[in-house]
């Protein structure tokens, strides 16, 4: 599940989303620079194959860490996109594609512009080749549609799909947000699965990140409103965990999934802010560029290892083990990144701070209480021993 808003200041457009998946899914921030390509050329996306185009835009991707497209990103022309997974009732049974929603979102970002043609480009492909295929590597019969929110330094669409269909909205107040449902008026009565939607809580989400999208005025604006617990602390759900707020952690028995990746995109100063990390309350977000390529660090996968994704997983699991320790981490962490708005650090020194920032804090909360349920204690120890964190049983 996931939650993508974007705001229209006077200091121009601001993109943010959280991006939920798999619990032990790293999702890491990589580079791909422009790139000419022979005509002729195929290319292999995460489960198909489409023409490659002759010219392809610089890109900065964070992709979960087996597939080829994107959750969200940006292009060297200051295009950002973001998607969500959408539950609909198609015209026809099963999945009549294998794009997946985040391959579009890389081939809407290296193939174009500005905003509407990024649009263009996923309606065209949409068309031509459908969307489906596995979504997750832990569950590969899951599969869903796809809706997107596209902005570049001018404005704003939604683009909203189910199976071939699609309807678009140009975004026009002060903020507009999209989560895991269809909302654009008449294609979301024709479409919308009411019941998986009600599970993914993704009305009580929307209404509270488009709320946030209204009074968004800077970056830490929107940094706070990715972090929203609905609360003090994550409330669970045995059935969902925490999805219920933007800010999400897993511990459902029926769908669990967290943040696990988030980013904010600040389209007026062309500067980004990405945690590369899960759990963005407690994460640091740092500043990257599309045209700055950072060292990505070691492989990543499925199990832990000493990638920074899966250092501050650590520190993330301990804390989620006693809420309480957190309150101390997150005054250092707001007073660190409150020198770092007001004075963007270098890209390759914020993020080497940040890994020592999560390094030693996980030093500090290593051993917290337990103070969780024993279902939700159960459901982390199994997920802990499938990433390599702890022996197996």
């Amino acid at each position: 599940m996931c939650d993508t808003f974007v705001s229209l200041t006077g200091d121009g457009v601001l993109f943010a989303k959280n991006s939920d998946r798999d619990v032990n899914e790293a999702q890491v921030v990589r580079w791909y620079g422009a790139a000419d390509h022979a005509a002729g050329t195929d290319l292999a996306t995460t489960w198909s194959t489409v023409p490659q185009v002759a010219h392809t835009h610089a890109v900065m991707l964070s992709q979960p860490w087996w597939m080829w497209g994107a959750e969200m990103g940006a292009n060297e022309h200051g295009v950002v996109i973001g998607n969500e997974a959408v539950f609909t009732r198609r015209t026809g049974a099963g999945a009549d594609g294998t794009l997946l929603g985040m391959d579009l979102v890389r081939l809407g970002l290296e193939r174009c512009a500005t905003r509407h043609e990024a649009v263009e480009v996923i309606v065209t492909l949409l068309e031509r080749y459908g969307q489906g295929g596995s979504c997750s590597r832990e569950h590969p019969s899951f599969s869903y549609d796809n809706s997107y929110l596209v902005a570049d330094p001018d404005g704003a669409v939604v683009l909203e799909t189910a199976g071939r269909h699609h309807a678009v909205e140009e975004v026009t107040g002060r903020g507009r947000s999209i989560s895991n449902g269809l909302t654009i008026a008449g294609f979301a009565e024709s479409y919308a699965d009411r019941l998986r939607g009600r599970v993914a809580q993704c009305a009580v989400r929307q209404t509270t990140t488009e709320a946030a999208a209204r009074r968004t005025a800077a970056v830490p604006d929107a940094v706070a409103a990715l972090r929203n617990h609905g609360g003090a602390s994550p409330h669970y759900s045995m059935v969902n965990g925490a999805l219920a707020a933007p800010c999400a952690h897993a511990g459902g028995l029926v769908t669990s999934t967290q943040t696990t990746a988030s980013w904010v995109a600040d389209l007026g100063a062309g500067r980004h802010w990405v945690t590369g990390t899960s759990a963005p309350c407690v994460s640091l977000f740092r500043p990257v560029t599309v045209l700055d390529p950072l060292d990505e660090g070691p492989a990543v996968t499925n199990m832990a290892n000493d990638h920074p994704w899966w250092r501050h997983e650590r520190l993330h699991r301990a804390v989620l083990r006693d809420w309480r320790v957190a309150s101390s981490l997150r005054a250092d962490r707001d007073r660190i990144e409150t020198a770092w708005f007001e004075a963007p650090p270098d890209a390759a020194d914020a993020a080497r701070d940040s890994e020592r920032w999560s390094e030693e804090w996980a030093a500090v909360v290593a051993t917290p209480e337990e103070s969780r349920p024993w279902w939700l204690r159960r459901l982390w120890s199994r997920w802990d021993t499938a990433a390599g964190l702890l022996p197996a049983r």
